[in-house]
């Protein structure tokens, strides 16, 4: 089965990767962001990519197709995805350049579809550990090993609608609540992946302080220059983590809709049953 990654160009580039040839995917939740390419990394493993917002970035975090996207990696055979995520840091400890490789989520974002079963079907989902514990280990070690750069395991993602940065007052109420980084794009995808039963974690590089610092204001630039920056242990990661994925999933997450399917059978309509077959077909 492939691998699946998440996220920008400059990551997918920099793989490997031999055979690549693109697989245009439709979904019954419109087209991802970008065609899936899938190739092959030197120890045979199959990689698929997806860049969240587009070839060319032109979705915001809010208009980007996180359903569609998710589904086009389940079509094409993923069972594992990793992701990566630029956020601000909202502790001193953590500065630009660090990667953090987060286990929980805070949502505060109020604009998206989070989740494929809006009508129809209700699920409701078990969500108390966001990203698959394995593969957000994994991924971890993999950073450690692999990446120059600071790595910090576990941690709350704060993740806001955007695409304006935090106001000073939210960013201070972050750090009063105990969350250590702020970004715009772990709901729903993480949400969605639990509901089509994939692993999933992501690497988060950190491009600023957000705003709670005296002297830190974000821009544009000061976040593009640190992303940059941080685009070789991103790569390094991921390629690491891509090359030494066990062959076997050690964890609870193919199973993860079992269970948590709340209408009867019967009760769901020919049409919402078609679509929603790929996620919970086994189970109807």
């Amino acid at each position: 089965m492939p691998v699946g990654f998440i996220g920008g160009s400059g990551i997918y580039d920099s793989l490997p990767l031999e055979d690549t040839r693109e697989r245009d995917v439709t979904t019954p939740y419109g087209d991802p962001a970008a065609p899936v390419t899938v190739g092959t990394m030197p120890d045979g493993t199959e990689v698929a990519f997806l860049p969240r917002h587009g070839r060319d970035h032109q979705l915001s975090p809010t208009t980007a197709p996180y359903r569609a996207n998710v589904h086009a990696l389940k079509q094409v055979g993923v069972e594992r995805v990793l992701a990566s995520n630029a956020v601000g840091s909202l502790r001193e400890d953590l500065p630009p350049r660090t990667l953090v490789v987060p286990d929980q989520i805070f949502d505060r974002t109020r604009k998206r579809e989070y989740t494929f079963f809006d009508e129809g079907c209700v699920v409701h989902m078990p969500f108390a550990e966001p990203y698959c514990p394995h593969v957000k280990s994994h991924l971890a070690d993999a950073a450690r090993t692999a990446a120059e750069a600071d790595v910090e395991e576990d941690g709350t993602y704060v993740c806001i609608e955007g695409p304006q940065y935090s106001t000073r007052a939210e960013s201070e109420h972050f750090r009063a609540s105990g969350f250590d980084v702020v970004g715009m794009t772990a709901i729903p995808e993480a949400k969605l992946a639990r509901e089509a039963e994939l692993c999933y974690a992501t690497v988060a590089g950190v491009t600023d302080y957000d705003v709670w610092k005296a002297d830190s204001e974000v821009t544009l630039q000061e976040v593009l220059e640190n992303a940059a920056a941080n685009e070789d242990a991103n790569k390094a990661t991921v390629r690491h983590a891509i090359e030494q994925m066990p062959d076997e999933r050690a964890c609870d997450c193919a199973h993860a809709v079992e269970g948590a399917v709340n209408t009867p059978t019967e009760a769901i309509p020919a049409e919402v049953r078609e679509r929603v077959d790929l996620l919970v077909g086994d189970y109807l």
